[in-house]
This record gives C-alpha cells, sequence and structure tokens, in this order.
C-alpha cells in the first residue's frame, strides 16, 4: 500500500519543527528513523496532513557520560546504543538487549526518541528507560519539560507528549552499585516484538542482596517496574528457592491479554520462568562467578 498524501517538512532546528507542529494544528507527525512511522503511514494507519522530518537538525545525535547518568540525544540510532562502549560500560542491560530489537537493518535507521515515542509495549527501549528510571526531555509552544518513564507511557502506542511536543534528550541514571544483571526476552522468532522480557539488577552486601531493580514487558500495555517484586528480593540470599519465589511473584504481578500469538497463561508461565533464571544470572554475575 501507499501512504495518503501529506505535506513535508525537514527543519534545520527544533524550534522550526515545533512549529511546524503547531502550524498543522495537531495534525502533524514527527519523523525521526521512520521504522516505526512508515509502515503506519503505508498502511494508512496514521494519515497525517504533515510529515515534520527532524535529520536534518543537528546535535541530536550523541551518548554522553555526565557524572552518573548516561544522556543520549534522541536521533541516536539503536546501533549506535549497541556498540557503544559507554553504554556497555554503565548501561550494560541496555547493552545487552539492543541486539534484540528487530534486524540490523532496522537498528542502523531507528533512533532511540522514536521508539520512546511510538511507546510500543513490547519493545526494548521504552521497557529500559522505565528499568533505570529514565528521564525524557521533552520541548513544545510551552518550553521544555523532564518526564520520568513511568509517566511517559499512557498505554499501547500512547504516550504523554502533547500533539507539538518533541523528545531532545533521555537521561538514564547509573546503577553505580550493581554489580549484577540479568535481560532475558524469548520472541517467536529471534528480532520478532517479545512475547515476554525481563531484566534484573542487582546490588549485594554481605552476599545478600541490598537494593534490586525490575522490569518486564510484553505483558501489559506498556512496561512496568515491578517494586513488589524487588523489595521480595531485598535481604535475600541467592539459591533455588529465592530464585522461585522470586518466579512467583512477578508471575502473580502480571495480568496479560490473550493474543493472536500466545495466551495470556503462556505469557504469564513465560515470564515467571524468565524471571527465575534473570535472577540467577544477575545473582551470579553479582558474586563474580560466571552466569
Amino acid at each position: 500500500m501507499k501512504p495518503a498524501a501529506f505535506d513535508y517538512v525537514a527543519p534545520r532546528d527544533l524550534k522550526s519543527a515545533i512549529d511546524a507542529l503547531v502550524g498543522a494544528g495537531g495534525d502533524g507527525k514527527v519523523m525521526a528513523g521512520g521504522q516505526s512511522l512508515t509502515p503506519l503511514l503505508n498502511f494508512r494507519m496514521a494519515r497525517p496532513s504533515l510529515i515534520v522530518d527532524l535529520l536534518r537538525i543537528p546535535g541530536l545525535s550523541f551518548i554522553e557520560l555526565r557524572e552518573n547518568t548516561v544522556v543520549i540525544g534522541a536521533l541516536t540510532r539503536h546501533a549506535d546504543l549497541e556498540f557503544s562502549d559507554v553504554i556497555a560500560a554503565h548501561l550494560p542491560v541496555m547493552a545487552a538487549a539492543m541486539p534484540h530489537v528487530a534486524h540490523l537493518a532496522i537498528r542502523n535507521r531507528g533512533t532511540i526518541g522514536g521508539s520512546l515515542s511510538h511507546a510500543d509495549p513490547a519493545a526494548e527501549l521504552p521497557m529500559l528507560a522505565v528499568f533505570y528510571g529514565a528521564t525524557i526531555k521533552v520541548e513544545g509552544p510551552a518550553g521544555r519539560r523532564e518526564i520520568p518513564a513511568e509517566e511517559f507511557f499512557v498505554s499501547a502506542l500512547s504516550n504523554c507528549l502533547e500533539p507539538e511536543e518533541i523528545v531532545f534528550e533521555i537521561e538514564f541514571p547509573v546503577l553505580t552499585s550493581h554489580t549484577g544483571w540479568a535481560f532475558e526476552e524469548v520472541a517467536r522468532r529471534f528480532g520478532d516484538f517479545a512475547l515476554g522480557c525481563i531484566a534484573v539488577s542487582l546490588e549485594l552486601t554481605d552476599n545478600t542482596v541490598s537494593d534490586a531493580r525490575v522490569a518486564v514487558m510484553g505483558v501489559d500495555d506498556t512496561p512496568r517496574r515491578l517494586r513488589e517484586a524487588e523489595e521480595i528480593l531485598r535481604g535475600a540470599e541467592g539459591g533455588a528457592r529465592t530464585a522461585l519465589r522470586f518466579a512467583q511473584i512477578v508471575r502473580a504481578s502480571v495480568s496479560p491479554a490473550d493474543d493472536i500469538h500466545v495466551s495470556s497463561d503462556y505469557r504469564r508461565n513465560l515470564i515467571g520462568a524468565l524471571a527465575e533464571r534473570a535472577f540467577n544470572t544477575a545473582f551470579a554475575r553479582a558474586v563474580g562467578a560466571k552466569p
């Protein structure tokens, strides 16, 4: 199929892009990498009167370590994240997740700002933003604002942006005291959207968990941070019993819907199995063992 007719602009600065969206009266769409928007246009699931292409705006593609945060420009491509030494050293869960994002051709074009704004509940980057407690920085006609990742995603394919706002930068806190981590995902084929996925990060004190971070995706309309599961891990030691208890809590914390791919029960059981594996891997890394 071919998209419906639309006007196209490629502004050279963020203010001009915002002005173009304002002029579209709520009927404009932002294009970053275009890997999510283009299929929607071709199937006419999106029929904007105006496309605002951000790719000619300088200064929106970068990865920088700033004290205890990694700041990423909205036009930074998935492949840049995948092969970045800064990401590998300071956001290891992101480094592990990036090869699971679609396929190399898409990672070479897709951008982090585009993925977050598209808000697919089975996409890796939205979950990583929730997992790390990222701050998503946006600009619109009323100025700039900072949005916590857990408030950014409203429902499937829906975010809290106003029609004239654009994501320009994302700030990821570095979990400096966490020494163990794991990322587990299952898809029908490698590169497909996840049927279930979990990320776990642990801090140990005297071989017991003193802090934990847990997030899941593919099991709800938005990525989710599981604080009850985190609380269960605090004070726990490693071993099969803790891993099994953790898996039970994760399984009980999600309520996935049936869909054309798998049943709700399948996803719930899957995320439990992934949780058990992820805890064991994260704990092994935290104590310096080979996972």
